[in-house]
């Protein structure tokens, strides 16, 4: 069971909390836990038991889809504070197809389990609707990253991508792997490492091994 601290913290984030009757209340602390999983530690898939609903305390997860010859197409990203319903995704109505969710660094997070939520799910409006909520909010995620995908030029896609990793961050390095950066937008890493060398070649980036430092932000904004 968690600490009082730890319950504060995930009541903060799971909105359906003061909508809870005693008894629920009592479901949900006993069927919360902490869990903690390695980078590239593959928590869901279509193989996989449903797991239940998690609350990302540290690192960071990655939702995609894989195609038949075997290529990842990343449809979200999430960060600390992000709760990913997909993990439970057995219990929602009309999602049929397979996500696999991996941790993209050490993560820590909160995990209830899938008979506690289902439970809860079936008999608390409140809960059912922040499922679907927070489903609804992350397909709009999906349908920008296919969006991209369909309609986008690789260049536009590349730099758009290279933009939000400099926002996330507080330096001019980005510390992804072409093979990593090829798996966040869906493509092969052939193309992302042409791609890369013609940025460099146009003044925008320099490369090293395991890491790419944007030189000129402005030239990179001007390819969207």
């Amino acid at each position: 069971m968690l600490d009082k601290n730890e319950l504060t913290y995930v009541a903060t984030h799971f909105d359906f909390w003061d909508k809870l009757n005693p008894l629920e209340k009592n479901i949900f602390e006993n069927n919360i836990v902490k869990v903690k999983y390695n980078k590239g530690f593959n928590l869901h898939s279509s193989d996989s038991e449903c797991l239940g609903v998690l609350l990302i305390k540290s690192g960071g997860l990655r939702v995609y889809i894989l195609s038949e010859d075997g290529r990842e197409v990343t449809l979200y990203r999430l960060s600390p504070n992000d709760v990913c319903v997909l993990s439970a995704s057995c219990i929602l109505n009309n999602i049929t197809f397979d996500v696999h969710i991996d941790a993209e660094s050490d993560t820590e997070a909160y995990l209830l389990n899938i008979g506690a939520f289902s439970r809860l799910h079936s008999q608390n409006v409140y809960v059912e609707n922040f499922a679907y909520k927070n489903t609804i909010e992350r397909f709009s995620d999906v349908m920008w990253a296919f969006e991209q995908i369909l309609f986008l030029s690789f260049d536009k896609r590349l730099a758009i991508f290279l933009l939000d990793e400099l926002n996330k961050s507080d330096s001019d390095e980005i510390t992804l792997t072409q093979d990593q950066i090829a798996k966040y937008i869906g493509s092969a890493r052939e193309v992302v490492s042409r791609m890369l060398k013609a940025f460099q070649n146009q003044g925008i980036l320099e490369q090293s091994r395991g890491s790419i430092r944007i030189t000129d932000k402005n030239k990179l904004k001007h390819l969207i």
